[in-house]
Order: C-alpha cells, then structure tokens, then sequence
C-alpha cells in the first residue's frame, strides 16, 4: 500500500526521530522507516544500556572502597540479574518516552 508523505526518514533512532519532530511541527507529513525498535542501537543495544551497566558497576567499586571514607559495609554483593532488570527498566522506560513522542 503506497503512503503519500512530504518527507521519509530512515531509521529511528535518535537522528530519525528528531528529525520526524522537526519536521512535523514544520507542518509536514512524515514517515519513519524502522525495521526494529524506535530509538535505535544507541537506545536498545548501544550507548544507554552501556551506561546503566557502567553505573552499577562505578557504585559497586565504590562500596568496596567505602572504608576509604570511613564507612565499613559487611558483604556487599553484585547481583546481575537485578543490574540487568534495572538496565532494562531504563531502557524500556526511554522507549515509552520516544513512543509517546511519536504519537503526539
């Protein structure tokens, strides 16, 4: 089925879908072109979960010198499933927010 639009955009990730919202509130038809998720790798895969997992980690590393600063902690324990629960929540929490930006 043909779709008639002013302006196509490939990809839906953080450039793509700028790019959507410019130009809608330009007045333009738009049309993004995406064959995953919106947001893009640095969304789901890339840059975000990265960073959630980088954090964890920087807060578990310093718990382990928290004596330095004169805290003691008994048995402090990295869990990875609940890092990896929290990665995802971020994550799904920041593609609501790109869906819901979509549909306004």
């Amino acid at each position: 089925m043909p779709i008639t639009c002013d302006v196509a955009i490939l990809g839906g990730g953080t450039g793509g879908y700028v790019a959507a919202i410019r130009a809608a509130q330009l007045g333009k038809q738009v049309v993004i072109i995406e064959k995953d998720k919106l947001g893009g790798t640095c969304l789901h895969r890339g840059c975000i979960p990265s960073k959630a997992l980088l954090k964890s980690a920087e807060v578990y590393a310093e718990i382990q010198e928290s004596e330095t600063y004169g805290i003691e902690t008994a048995g402090a324990t990295l869990v990875f499933p609940k890092v990896q629960a929290r990665k995802d929540a971020i994550v799904e929490q920041l593609h609501q927010g790109v869906q819901y930006l979509m549909k306004k």
